[in-house]
Order: structure tokens, then sequence, then C-alpha cells
């Protein structure tokens, strides 16, 4: 039996914090606010990963304003959720994952971003897709306000 999820996450940008994506910490002038890391793409995997398997999201998890998370990595919660689904019976078979922000340009920090992603759930880097893409300067991504990510996971029952 297989099992699709969609996962979606957005953070703005903010002074003070580092970027971090897919565990990369980048260069840039602002990071991206939030309880966690606020690791939008590792967000947006944790969320697909639980909706395929049907056990929620990341907010029922690992709650905003638990003192618990404050800071945490994302990469740590997301070995969590993998632990979680590995308990509940499933594999996961892939992910595939959209990053929409200006900059920075990620095409560097692509395969670091898909292995970290990988260990973290436990499977090859190779069934970890990292794509990026621009909104050409329309909506709050591109004004350079935000980021959001998108992702889907793949599960099979073992």
């Amino acid at each position: 039996m297989f099992r699709v999820g969609i996962g979606y996450d957005a953070h703005r940008l903010a002074a003070g914090r580092p970027l971090i994506l897919g565990g990369v910490t980048l260069p840039h002038a602002t990071g991206l606010e939030g309880w966690s890391d606020a690791d939008v793409l590792t967000h947006a995997v944790a969320d697909a990963v639980l909706g395929a398997a049907a056990v929620g999201d990341i907010g029922q998890h690992f709650p905003p304003g638990d003192a618990a998370f404050k800071n945490a990595s994302s990469l740590d919660l997301l070995a969590r959720v993998a632990q979680l689904i590995g308990d509940l019976g499933y594999s996961i078979a892939n992910v595939d994952t959209v990053l929409i922000m200006e900059t920075p340009r990620i095409g560097d920090y692509r395969d670091e971003m898909a292995a970290n992603i990988a260990a973290a759930l436990g499977i090859e880097s190779g069934q970890v897709s990292v794509k990026a893409t621009t909104t050409e300067g329309m909506g709050f991504a591109g004004r350079g306000e935000g980021a959001a990510a998108q992702a889907v996971a793949l599960l099979e029952k073992v």
C-alpha cells in the first residue's frame, strides 16, 4: 500500500537570524523567523511525511511556544518524524521538494540539502529531490519578505 502526502510551509525573513534551508546555513543578510530554526524546506518535508501517514502536522507534534522546541534543529525534528513513521510500519519511498524564494540561489547547496534531509529520514540522498524557484518579484517571496517550500512524500507500508 502506498500513501502520498503534501507539505507546505512559509516563514518571514528577519534580521539577526541565520538562514537555514535543508539543514544548511546559507550566507544571507537575513534568516527565517520562527520558534525552531524555521527551516521551511525541512518543515514542508515533515508535513508531507506526516500527512501521508495521516498523523497530523508538524505543529501538532512540535508546537510553537513549547520550550522544548525553541531554536530546535528542524533536521532533528524530521528525524523524530521518520522514527514515528517507521514505528507505524511505513518506509519512505521518496520526497520531492521545491523552495520558493528570490535569493540566495541554492544551486551550490542543493546536494548537501538533499543529503541532510535524506539522512534525517534514514533514506538515500537519491530518494530526495531539492528544487527551487522564484516568483519573479510577485508576492511575499518575490518582495523578499519571506520564503516558502512545498514537498510531496511517498510512503510504502512495509
